[in-house]
């Protein structure tokens, strides 16, 4: 399998871990067995083995940055596919029950 960095400028490219160049290439060759068990999900692999997995991509990606490891995350069986996750800052409405809410203003065109 091609390496995703292989897309990227180079100058963005050499700022990319070796250990996560490493991890990229161990989870593609342990891609098929991982595929019985993590299809759909987004895990964290690092040092050989799924170190996180769950079907958030933000919860999963932080947990695994946590683990210093330079871990791969992907969507297991679904790596071609375009995902984005992007960091913005809003301010939450913590009274909202179970989980807060982001509070944004918001104009509506008639």
């Amino acid at each position: 399998m091609k390496s995703l960095l292989e897309g990227l400028p180079p100058e963005i490219a050499q700022r990319i871990h070796p250990d996560w160049q490493k991890n990229e290439a161990e989870y593609w060759a342990q891609r098929e067995k991982l595929l019985s068990q993590y299809r759909d999900q987004w895990i964290g692999f690092a040092n050989g083995r799924v170190i996180v997995s769950g079907t958030s991509p933000v919860e999963v990606f932080h947990a695994a940055q946590e683990s210093g490891q330079h871990p791969f995350v992907t969507c297991v069986g679904h790596e071609n596919e375009p995902s984005r996750m992007r960091r913005t800052v809003f301010p939450y409405d913590t009274t909202y029950p179970n989980e807060p809410l982001p509070v944004i203003t918001a104009d509506l065109l008639l």
